[in-house]
């Protein structure tokens, strides 16, 4: 499949997932926040759901979360525009409440497509709500973090979310720096020399 093949697949699944009424959430939504960026990254991330300034603008991560991690993509050697960016659930959870289970149950076929279409080398999951629904596990980020997982082709590299980093100050932001340096070289590793494509064990995409 080529780039324009993805990117245009993207834009209908965009389309359908803006007229989605699967959950309570379109109840309370200003607009669907559905991803951002690359339809051919090597690298995706994926947030819990969007919050005030993204449920405004219809793009993920533009707040002040959004602002540290391009300032930590560039510490590792990336910009914004060379990776994609999506949410587990689509539309923001009032008062930035946690998503619950039927709402993620809700959005994540949405999600599969996305992760599908782009089919990133890794993929970064980004706090507790993508690592656990990803890798099926029950797991804190805390103790998940640091290594990458092989999934479905590819692997996972669970982190800390942006916001914890902005509470938590500068050493959550030094072991995220160190998680985004593991991503890369699982990207580089993933082709090798030979430029050959390995393959991680298969599992399934979703619980």
């Amino acid at each position: 499949m080529t780039i324009e093949d993805r990117a245009a697949r993207l834009r209908v699944l965009e389309k359908e997932a803006s007229a989605c009424i699967s959950c309570r959430l379109n109840e309370t939504r200003t607009t669907v926040v559905f991803g951002d960026g690359n339809a051919d990254a090597d690298l995706m991330f994926i947030g819990e759901g969007p919050g005030q300034h993204e449920d405004e603008q219809g793009v993920p991560f533009v707040g002040r979360s959004g602002q540290l991690l391009s300032t930590l993509l560039e510490r590792v050697g990336l910009s914004r525009p060379e990776v994609y960016i999506a949410n587990v659930v689509k539309c923001r959870p009032p008062g930035n409440r946690d998503p619950r289970r039927d709402e993620i149950d809700a959005c994540k076929g949405y999600l599969a497509e996305q992760i599908k279409l782009i089919d990133p080398a890794a993929v970064v999951t980004l706090g507790n709500f993508s690592t656990k629904l990803l890798l099926k596990t029950e797991v804190g980020i805390t103790r998940m973090r640091g290594q990458a997982y092989p999934w479905w082709r590819r692997h996972v590299v669970p982190t800390f979310h942006p916001a914890a980093a902005l509470r938590n100050g500068p050493r959550v932001i030094e072991e995220m720096v160190a998680d985004l340096q593991l991503a890369v070289q699982v990207i580089e590793q993933r082709t090798g020399a030979s430029g050959q494509v390995s393959q991680p064990e298969q599992i399934g995409l979703f619980p």
